[in-house]
Order: C-alpha cells, then structure tokens, then sequence
C-alpha cells in the first residue's frame, strides 16, 4: 500500500503518533488510507450539503474496509461569481483544486481518493487530479437542485438571469423580479438544467469515472445519499482490485462522454474540460473530435436552457444509463469500456431502461438529427470556436450581420442593457480569452439580457471568452486564437459583416485578405489590467481554449 510509506516500521513510528493524535487506533492505521476530498462551503448552493454526502461517503468506506480522511478543496459559484471580476477566478481555479488535491493526496501517501464535487469547475478539476495522480479514484457529486416553480412553469437559473433583460426592457415590474429570484432556486444542488455543472456530472458518469445515477439523482433524494454510501464501498473494490483511473479514462471513455454530451445538448464547456482531463491522463482529444461524433450521435433530450426539462425529468427518465442505453441501439457507444463499478458499460446498461420517450427521444424521432454541439471554423476561428446549437432557434441558425464590437465584457453588457444593440447585429465581445481576460469568463449576462430583450432569435454573440451552460441563442465561444494572442477577433472592426453558419460549421468575417494584413501590421494588444498576481501568472502560462485552456 502507498499509506506503508507513511506508516510502516520503527522508523514510522512518530508519523504513527500523529495519527494517533487525530483519534486513530492501530487497527485503523493499519487499513488502507482513502483521501476525501469534499469542497463544501457556504457560497455555493451545490455544495452547502456536501457535509452530508461526505459524511455518507466515509460511512461506505469505514464499512468496507478503509480509513477514511478527509481533507478540503476550494470552489468558486460560476452564478455568484458572473459579471464582474469574480468570473476571472474561476476558470483558472480547475487547475488550483488538480494542484492542491495533488499535493494532499501525494504528501499524506493515499492509498486512493474519493472526490466529492458539484458544480462547475470543482468536478473537472477533480477529475484531472484523478487522472494525473492515476491511483483508485471515484467521483461522487451532490446532485442536482430541483426545479422552481412560477406561475404553474418550471424556472431555475437561466430564467433569472433573463428576467433581468426583461425588467431591462420594462416588460416585468420589480414585484414580478423578487418573486421569481424568491423561487428560481429552491435548495441545495447543482443549478436544475443542463448547465455546466450538471453536464460535467453526466460526464463523470458517462466517462464511467463515477457509480451510475451520479449525474441525475436530485441533491435533496435520500437515494443520492445512498449513492454516496456505495461510492465509499465502490472505492474499496477499485483498491482491491488495484484499477486505476487511466484504466477507466481510455480514449473509448472519452468517446463516449462526447456522445452523451451531443445527445444531452450540454454546456459548452464540455468542450474545454474533457480535453483537458484528457491531457490529464496523457490522451490527445481534439475538439473537432465533437464535430465527427456529432455528425452520427442526434440530439435526443431537450433540457433547459434550450428546451423544457430539468435534470429531474431526466433522472426520471431513466437518467444517463438509459441515454447511453439509446445510444447504443445504434452502436453509438462503446460498451466495453471499464467503469468504476469494476464492471464494463455493457454490463452496467443491462439495468438501464428509457421511462419518458419525449424526455429522452427515440433514435429515429430526435429533437435534431446532429448532436447538441458544434465547433466552427473560419476566417474569425482559425483554431475553432464552439456553439451549443441545441439552444439556437432556427431561423438564426445562419446569420449575417454587423459587427458591434466591445474589449470587455462589461462594456458589451451596459451597451445591452441601455438597449444600444440593434437586431441583425452581431455583439463581437473580445480581450476575455484564457490569456486575454485573464480566465476566460462565461458570458452569460449578456446572452440571458439579450434572450430576457426577446433578441435571442434576431442578434448573434461571439466571444474570445465562454459561456455558461445557462446561455441560449446564437452565441459562439472560444474563439481561437483568442484576441490578445493576435487572434483574427481582435482585426473586427465596427461594422464589419460577420457570417455565423451553424449548419456550414463555419465562422467568418466578410473582409478581404489585404485589409485583414492592413489592420493585422498596425495591431496593438489590449491588455485587461488585473490587480492579481495569481491571474497574472496564470495568463502567463494558460494555453488556447481550442486546447482546453490547459497551463503549461
């Protein structure tokens, strides 16, 4: 065991007292040492219950065999943190937390970890500790937060932030505001569509890095908290078994994330994180990969913010397991990838069944017949951008217009919000990339203002930055290379046509070679000042967002 290192022999002796320090008898020395790492705190509402689930995490383990300890990470609330300052910590926290699990887990010799997680940032960074660390690991999340209810209508975070462009615009009161934000997220979990947050614990699932049911069952369920019992069991028999997270993390896992990912219509995030979990466990995923998955799996369940349902209604339906049990009427997933219940994904589907078929649609009646995503390309995203095009309304899934162009996020968002943006227009939001911002933030105020203005079918957005998983519309991210790397986005000038062809995979700007030379030789980068060393070191060594915004 790794924990001998730390325990074994006369010369360990005084490393035995201070564990006898913390309350632990000989025989407990003596078992195995499962790290926990639980990131509860009191900002983020996926996380204020994580005592709980950790508490019922230990109990499985201790039961099994294990001695469970725990430790605590750091998490940053991607809602909180949107619109000002905050949302420039909080991509580049993913790496924080894979830095600080690696430094508990390697300088307390842990014979393996479970990791506890729930909202955006907190699940792939654990992930990635995972696979870099590659000792018996397991995610097990919170859960998700259950829908509000308004006016007999399911609500939940994406429609607060678009109530906020409707009172904009004068067409809801401030008593119709405080009602909403009163009901919109009604208790702990992570927020109830299929935002980032939820996405990446569908990954987890999906990736076969975490127990079946971990992606969907609601936070406030006693049945999650039986999850989390299993979980600490489960990790006893991955110790045992010696099998390891690159065991679990092949490239047919990853295969099969994006497949789900595509059916789901999830965050595009989706396509920053699993390739950087990927890196994580020394594998190449390239984002175009998304495009060629995408063009055999179809969309087949229409979740908020782009559709109807809630992760509840999917959990209902039978939840990830009865969406890859879809999929693979098609041969659209690989069945003999290793999971974390030590078992195969075939094995592990044979329980799995579709409950709803309007939540989870038959293969030959899909929402849409390609999947959730798409990456462009284009004279504008040479390396690639990406788009959410199950949130696209149709008739702006190809668009022209011109380009209003802004160098930060909050100049795009007042212009929105004094109505300044005209429909046709193309909001052009640049200087906000993995460098450039620094931290890429999510551009969900803007887009939510927009969609709240009623804009979201009339009005496209394009961004160096990202979005969140909340967002709807005609909104392209990660455009690479990013605009203080010399990108093309940061040639756009006011009023340049720019062409969005969703279906053409494509992103371009509608002006010549020898003009683009012309602005490229008198370029001059702006520089978002930032007040933190931290933020000053991660722009200096954060890559592209077309690679998952990785450090090197």
């Amino acid at each position: 065991m790794i924990s001998d290192r730390a325990k074994k022999g006369a010369s360990r002796a005084p490393h035995r007292s201070l564990m006898k320090a913390n309350g632990f008898a000989d025989w407990e020395i003596e078992r195995p040492w499962i790290g926990i790492a639980n990131p509860y705190n009191q900002i983020i509402p996926g996380h204020v219950h994580l005592r709980r689930i950790t508490e019922a995490v230990k109990a499985g383990v201790y039961a099994a065999g294990g001695l469970p300890i725990e430790f605590p990470t750091i998490g940053v609330c991607d809602g909180i943190a949107m619109n000002h300052i905050g949302m420039k910590f909080s991509l580049p926290s993913r790496e924080l937390i894979m830095d600080s699990i690696e430094v508990m887990v390697r300088g307390h010799a842990f014979d393996a970890i479970v990791l506890v997680t729930n909202c955006d940032k907190i699940i792939p960074g654990m992930a990635m500790a995972a696979a870099k660390l590659n000792i018996p690991a397991l995610v097990i999340s919170g859960g998700p937060m259950l829908a509000g209810r308004y006016q007999n209508r399911d609500v939940d975070l994406s429609t607060m932030f678009e109530m906020v462009g409707k009172h904009a615009a004068g067409t809801i009161s401030d008593e119709e505001l405080a009602e909403i934000e009163n009901v919109a997220c009604p208790g702990c979990g992570s927020c109830a569509g299929m935002f980032t947050a939820n996405t990446m614990n569908c990954m987890m699932e999906a990736l076969g890095l975490a127990l079946p049911g971990n992606g969907t069952i609601p936070a406030v369920y006693a049945e999650r908290d039986r999850l989390a019992k299993d979980a600490g069991r489960a990790i006893m028999a991955l110790v045992e078994r010696d099998i390891k997270p690159r065991d679990i993390l092949t490239r047919a896992a990853f295969e099969n994330a994006i497949a789900v990912d595509l059916a789901l219509g999830g965050s595009t995030n989706t396509a920053l994180h699993l390739p950087a979990i990927a890196h994580s466990a020394g594998i190449d995923l390239p984002i175009d990969l998304f495009n060629e998955i995408g063009e055999r799996v179809p969309h087949l369940c229409s979740m908020s913010p782009g559709g109807p349902h809630h992760i509840q209604d999917l959990y209902a339906a039978g939840g990830v397991q009865a969406v890859m049990a879809r999929l693979s009427e098609r041969g659209l997933i690989k069945t003999g990838a290793l999971t974390v219940t030590g078992q195969t994904v075939s094995s592990n589907l044979k329980r799995a069944r579709v409950r709803d078929d309007n939540v989870i649609r038959p293969l030959d009646k899909p929402y849409h017949e390609k999947g959730g995503l798409a990456v462009l390309h284009g004279s504008l995203a040479p390396l690639g951008s990406v788009v959410k095009q199950a949130a696209v309304a149709p008739e702006m899934m190809v668009h022209t217009g011109p380009a209003r162009v802004f160098n930060s996020e909050e100049e795009a968002y007042a212009a929105i919000m004094a109505q300044k943006i005209n429909d046709g227009d193309v909001v052009v939001i640049r200087y906000e990339g993995p460098k450039g911002g620094p931290g890429m933030r999510e551009m969900l105020s803007p887009t939510a203002a927009l969609a709240g203005m009623g804009k979201d079918k009339t009005v496209a957005l394009i961004t160096d930055g990202r979005f969140s998983g909340a967002t709807r519309g005609s909104a392209v991210g990660h455009v690479s290379p990013e605009a203080a790397e010399g990108g093309p986005i940061a040639l756009v000038h006011e009023g340049d046509l720019i062409r969005v062809d969703i279906p053409g995979k494509k992103l371009d700007i509608l002006v010549g070679e020898a003009e683009l030379a012309r602005r490229r030789a008198e370029w001059k980068p702006y520089v978002q000042p930032v007040e933190s060393e931290f933020l000053n070191r991660y722009r200096r060594a954060v890559t592209s967002g077309a690679r998952g915004a990785i450090l090197e």
